[in-house]
């Protein structure tokens, strides 16, 4: 799974051939936020311990987890937002949003004939597309030093914080980019578990 996340396609070998598929791909997953699946519930009638909550996360292997861009831990929801009759953004001004956001990076890669989103950048295009001003440089740097990021993982952050640029509509990328980009690193944290 690991190999066709970061390349983007599959190689067979046999022992007379070898043969490589095409395997882009997004990968979306969840799981339970700890064995009692009651991670961070004040009024779960189950909590599990530190040592669980580190066993129960090391199922899941570091380098698999570090090639997931987004990491979303969803709380449940108290009974006050399930029964608010508060309209909400529609579908409709978000898809407006996200398709403006993929033209803007159709445009950007018009010139490379493999590329043609930000999550499909390489470090190359990472460094020419998502410079950072030095705000946002010394709060990724901080970031980084502070959970014990991968290098894997800031390339990930630049890709995602380009992307909620872009979402935008900004050109360039802001100290609120980086740091929305951080908080969707959540596995990451150090004491996530407890």
């Amino acid at each position: 799974m690991r190999q066709p996340l970061e390349d983007r396609d599959v190689t067979i070998s046999r022992a007379r051939f070898t043969v490589t598929y095409p395997a882009s791909f997004m990968l979306v997953a969840s799981m339970n936020p700890s064995p009692s699946g009651y991670f961070n519930d004040p009024d779960a009638p189950v909590q599990s311990s530190p040592g669980e909550m580190q066993r129960y996360l090391g199922k899941i292997s570091g380098p698999l987890l570090d090639r997931i861009d987004i990491h979303i831990e969803v709380t449940p929801v108290p009974f006050e937002k399930l029964s608010d009759t508060a309209r909400a953004e529609p579908s409709s001004s978000i898809r407006t949003r996200v398709t403006k956001a993929r033209e803007i990076q159709s445009v950007r890669f018009i010139e490379n004939e493999h590329i043609h989103y930000n999550a499909q950048m390489g470090v190359k295009q990472i460094r020419n597309h998502c410079a950072l001003d030095p705000e946002s440089m010394t709060l990724l740097k901080a970031a980084m030093e502070k959970l014990n990021l991968s290098a894997r993982a800031y390339d990930r952050i630049l890709k995602v914080a380009r992307t909620i640029a872009d979402l935008s509509d900004c050109n360039a990328i802001s100290p609120n980019h980086i740091s929305e980009a951080i908080q969707y690193r959540s596995l990451d944290r150090d004491g996530w578990f407890g």
